[in-house]
Order: structure tokens, then sequence, then C-alpha cells
């Protein structure tokens, strides 16, 4: 989608701290992090949200979980843990309508979170 800023992002239209990249995810430092490790995980593919994932899309989710690891252990938060977010319209939290995941780490997480 031409207006969606991580599709622009996962085209390289505009810049970002790119952590990790392969054929199907983007992996970049957010913006305004909210832990000493705040990466954000964007499917290339464009997906608004988790509800409009459809059955046969489900490899999107199982790949980008397996990046998710290799992140953690990127940045050396595999041990000490990390939280996974993944946000879904507005009263979950979704502020961009490209589904992504939020990697969290390097300091130790509340509960609930908020």
């Amino acid at each position: 989608m031409q207006d969606c800023i991580f599709c622009q992002i996962a085209h390289h239209e505009i810049p970002s701290t790119v952590v990790f990249e392969d054929d199907e995810v983007i992996a970049f430092e957010d913006i305004d992090p909210q832990a000493p490790v705040h990466i954000l995980l964007v499917p290339k593919q464009h997906i608004n949200t988790l509800m409009e994932l459809k059955e046969n899309e489900m490899e999107v989710l199982q790949h980008l979980f397996l990046v998710t690891q290799q992140i953690a252990t990127m940045k050396q938060i595999e041990y000490s843990g990390f939280r996974v977010v993944l946000n879904c319209n507005s009263h979950g939290g979704q502020t961009v309508y490209h589904l992504h995941a939020h990697l969290l780490g390097g300091r130790k997480m509340n509960w609930p979170p908020g």
C-alpha cells in the first residue's frame, strides 16, 4: 500500500535503523522505544490487522516468530527474557494498520502491561 508507513519502510522509501531483513520480513528499531530493546518486526506482505490474516497466510506469523528468536539472540536478551506484542485495532493499541510485532527487552517487564 502506497500510503502505509511500514510498506514504505519495507521498500526503503523511508529511512529506518534496520536490524534484520529477508524476503519476507523487515525488522527495525522503534523511533519511540518503550524499552532498551524495542524492535518492530514487519511482514513485507501488507496485512492490516491480525484479524485479517487468512488461514493460508499463517506462515507469516511463523516466520515472524522465528525472526524474533534470531533478533533476541542478536540483542542478547534470549536468556534474560523479552516480550512480544501484537496489537490489534484501536482498543488493542494498534496505531499503524499493517500487521507487526514489537520485540521489547533489556529490562524487567511489568504485569499487567496496562
